[in-house]
C-alpha cells in the first residue's frame, strides 16, 4: 500500500507539504497543491482517517441527530445539511432521536469520535445535552430552542407563525376552530400552539379545550383527530396544524368524509416543504426558509468547533404566510418580521 511518504516522492516534495495538502492546513501553492493530488491519485494513496484526527485532533466529521424521516420536512433538512457540509469537506454521520441514538450522539462527541454535532430535535429533558454544552462541546441546534441552554440555535419565528395564522381566521370570520399540534416540549410546536390561541384570544376568540389536540406526530394521528372532530355536530370550519405533515391527515380525513379541504373547512400547515405546493394537496402554510436555516446552522457549528468557547449565538428567521386552495378567497397578510 502506498504511503504518503510514497506521495511525497512522486511529487517532488517533502512529506510535510502533503501533510499540509491533506489537511488543508497551512499555505500550499497551487501548482504544488496539483502535482500532490496527481501523485495521490496515480498511486491509489488514501490517508488514513484515525491517524489524520490523531494528527490535527479533528475527524471532519460532524453528526445529526433527526426526527421522524417521515415527515418530509426533516428529510429537506437532511438534504440541505448534507450539502453544506459536503461541500465544507466534512462527513455526515446521522443518529435518528426517536431511539437512543439522541445519547449515542452526545457519546460520540464527548469521546471525540466527531467534530460537532447539529440537533434537529431536541428537549430541555435531554440533561446530557446541558452537560455537554457545559463542557463546550461543539453543539447547534436547528430548528429547535431550548429555554437556559446556552447553546447556539437556528430557528424560524414559530411564535409570529402562529399569529399570522390566526390573523387570517380572525379576518375570515370562521370561529368553530380547531388546532392539531405536536409534543409541547418541542419549542417549535409550543411556540407555534402559543402564538395561535394566544393572538386569538387577543381578539376575543377562544377556541374550546376539546377542539385543541396536542401531542400528535404521524399522519396517521392527525387523520385519526380529525375524524373524531368530524363526528360532532358542529365539526370544525378551520384547522391550524402544528406542521404539513400533520395537514396532510387532516386533509385524507375530511377527504374520506367527502369534503374538499378549503371548501366547508380550511386547513393551515406549517413549514412549506414541498408536497405542500402540489396539486393533490396546494396547501396554504407557514413557510420557514429551511435552506437558510441549514446554512446557517453548518456555519455556527464551524465556527463552534474553531472557538468552542464563544459566546453563543440565537438567529431566528422570519416566516412568511403562503395562500394556496386550503384557504380560498383570502390574501396572505404582510409578514411578520420575528416573534413577539
Amino acid at each position: 500500500m502506498a504511503t504518503s511518504r510514497d506521495v511525497a516522492r512522486l511529487a517532488g516534495v517533502s512529506q510535510a507539504t502533503v501533510s499540509r495538502v491533506l489537511t488543508s492546513r497551512g499555505k500550499v501553492s497551487e501548482a504544488t497543491r496539483a502535482k500532490v493530488e496527481a501523485a495521490q491519485a496515480a498511486l491509489g494513496y488514501v490517508p488514513h482517517a484515525g491517524a489524520q484526527a490523531m494528527k490535527t485532533q479533528r475527524t471532519h466529521s460532524v453528526g445529526l441527530v433527526v426526527a421522524n424521516l417521515m415527515n418530509p420536512f426533516y428529510s429537506e433538512l437532511l438534504d440541505a445539511v448534507t450539502r453544506e457540509l459536503d461541500a465544507a469537506g466534512y462527513r455526515v454521520l446521522i443518529w435518528n432521536a426517536e431511539s437512543a441514538s439522541r445519547r449515542e450522539a452526545i457519546a460520540a462527541i464527548n469521546e471525540r469520535a466527531v467534530d460537532g454535532v447539529l440537533f434537529s430535535t431536541a428537549t430541555e429533558r435531554l440533561l446530557e445535552l446541558q452537560a455537554a454544552v457545559d463542557k463546550g462541546r461543539p453543539i447547534v441546534l436547528i430548528n429547535r430552542d431550548v429555554p437556559f441552554l446556552k447553546c447556539d440555535t437556528v430557528t424560524s419565528a414559530n411564535y409570529a407563525g402562529g399569529r399570522l395564522v390566526a390573523d387570517l381566521i380572525v379576518g375570515s370570520g370562521r370561529r368553530r376552530i380547531a388546532h392539531l399540534g405536536g409534543p409541547q416540549d418541542a419549542s417549535t410546536f409550543r411556540n407555534r400552539t402559543h402564538g395561535f390561541l394566544e393572538s386569538l384570544a387577543r381578539a376575543g376568540v377562544v377556541v374550546p379545550a376539546d377542539r385543541i389536540v396536542k401531542g400528535l406526530v404521524t399522519h396517521d394521528d392527525s387523520q385519526a383527530a380529525m375524524l373524531r372532530l368530524l363526528e360532532r355536530d358542529e365539526p370544525p370550519d378551520a384547522i391550524f396544524c402544528g406542521n404539513d405533515y400533520l395537514a396532510y391527515g387532516v386533509m385524507d380525513a375530511l377527504r374520506m368524509r367527502g369534503i374538499e379541504p378549503g371548501e366547508d373547512c380550511w386547513v393551515i400547515g406549517y413549514d412549506d416543504i414541498a408536497p405542500s405546493a402540489w396539486k393533490s394537496y396546494d396547501l396554504t402554510t407557514i413557510r420557514q426558509p429551511t435552506l437558510s436555516m441549514a446554512r446557517a446552522g453548518v456555519a455556527m457549528l464551524l465556527a463552534r468547533i474553531d472557538a468552542p468557547r464563544a459566546p453563543a449565538q440565537h438567529l431566528e428567521f422570519p416566516c412568511e404566510l403562503v395562500v394556496r386552495a386550503t384557504t380560498p378567497g383570502v390574501v396572505a397578510p404582510p409578514s411578520e418580521p420575528g416573534a413577539a
